[in-house]
């Protein structure tokens, strides 16, 4: 686990990605499955991926958590003019998980080098 600045960013931005990610996966038993569902747990499985990334210290993992969230959420807003409920939540998630992982890697910048 990581320790330092923006550590507890980082863990919070891990959980909801490992959240949102078990989620998109377990939504493969509550639809019908067609290929839009088995693109959003593909989506899941890379979100779990990258959260348990996020746990550890690697900042490649905290770009990952910007950049895969910003196109999953850009991907649904292009595709659903109006999107439902669920998604607009997921939406939600996405970019506060965005923000999180970008105020941690800020910080983790501004840290003096010792």
């Amino acid at each position: 686990m990581a320790h330092g600045p923006g550590s507890m960013l980082r863990n919070t931005a891990a959980t909801l990605m490992c959240i949102s990610g078990t989620a998109q996966v377990a939504a493969l038993w509550l639809r019908e499955l067609t290929g839009a569902a088995l693109i959003d747990g593909l989506w899941g499985t890379v979100y779990v991926i990258i959260g348990i990334g996020l746990y550890g210290r690697s900042k490649f993992s905290v770009y990952l958590g910007i950049v895969i969230p910003c196109v999953a959420a850009g991907v649904l807003i292009y595709n659903m003019a109006h999107p439902q409920q669920a998604y607009t939540l997921r939406i939600a998630v996405d970019v506060v998980i965005v923000l999180l992982c970008a105020v941690a890697l800020w910080e983790s910048h501004r840290q003096p080098k010792a």
